[in-house]
């Protein structure tokens, strides 16, 4: 464009006989240095975009190491995922998700790391790494949320915490050991819904040294044709622009679609309406449905 208005500039300069007077020299100059900084702009302009490219490769390695996708099926088990940053741009926060098989059967986690930023994830990747070691070290449940607490007991501060659902896949049921963690929503095939609270309030992993004992494992019926839908509070702490929490229990009717991916999608969209904008915190759920009754141990498959 500079090198336009010159070559409009010069022609005209020289035919109205004003080439070298003042009034033109000025013109000229102004073009040139818009020119010049204009080129200086799109230059940093340009170099800014290929460093946030490089940045966002990165991340997104970051992310595929952190949170790797889920398989589609476990055992007898179809899986769904949804997980909603609440950052803008990112695609990790401080919620965590993880499903592996081991020798004792398929064993899943979610969580929430208490604060946000880069600290949250940190935390994240420390406790997926000794979730995915314990997973296929320990007995039980218990074992695991021991081998958690220790290796969070040398990451954390002092007031730091992690709230966490850690389960394990049985024949007919689904055991749950519930870390301070919103409580499952079980959606049965006749239609029921109800949240699937703990006997007992546990303390989120972290802060075991704050109680004597530690939260116990129970059991939640899980037959063909049975959801339970595992989230973060990031779901349920979604308000409106009234100021309204979203009905989770009452939007369950949205999983009821035979593919478990395509009912999440769905909720993940009303959730997103019901917030009219970026949700507040990270979102994450993960939707389990049983396809037949006996489980028969076989590895994953994505």
């Amino acid at each position: 464009m500079g090198a336009i208005a010159l070559a409009i500039c010069l022609p005209l300069a020289y035919y109205n006989g004003s080439l070298f007077r003042w009034q033109n020299n000025l013109t000229l100059v102004t073009i040139i240095s818009v020119t010049g900084a204009s080129m200086l702009a799109s230059g940093l302009r340009l170099r800014r975009e290929r460093e946030l490219a490089n940045v966002r490769l990165v991340a997104e390695a970051a992310q595929r190491v952190l949170l790797r996708p889920v398989p589609r099926r476990a055992a007898d088990l179809q899986i769904a995922l949804s997980y909603t940053s609440a950052a803008a741009e990112a695609q990790i926060g401080g919620d965590l998700y993880e499903v592996v098989t081991t020798p004792n059967g398929v064993r899943l986690l979610i969580g929430d790391v208490q604060g946000k930023g880069l600290g949250a994830v940190e935390t994240a990747a420390w406790v997926l790494g000794a979730f995915r070691e314990a997973a296929y070290d320990e007995d039980d449940l218990l074992g695991v949320s021991e081998r958690l607490e220790a290796s969070l007991a040398r990451r954390l501060g002092d007031e730091a915490f992690v709230t966490a659902i850690l389960a394990e896949l049985r024949d007919g049921e689904l055991v749950v050991l519930n870390c301070g963690h919103p409580a499952p929503l079980l959606l049965t095939r006749e239609g029921g819904v109800r949240l699937m609270d703990p006997p007992e309030e546990g303390l989120p992993l972290g802060l075991a040294a704050l109680a004597p004992g530690h939260a116990k494992p129970y059991r939640i019926p899980f037959r063909q044709g049975d959801r339970i839908l595992l989230y973060t509070d990031g779901v349920i702490e979604t308000r409106d622009r009234t100021g309204a929490f979203y009905p989770l229990v009452e939007r369950a009717s949205l999983l009821s679609e035979a593919d478990a991916q395509h009912a999440l999608d769905t909720l993940r969209e009303d959730l997103l309406e019901h917030a009219g904008g970026p949700l507040p915190d990270d979102a994450a759920m993960l939707l389990l449905r049983r396809l037949r009754d006996r489980i028969m141990e076989a590895p994953l498959s994505s």
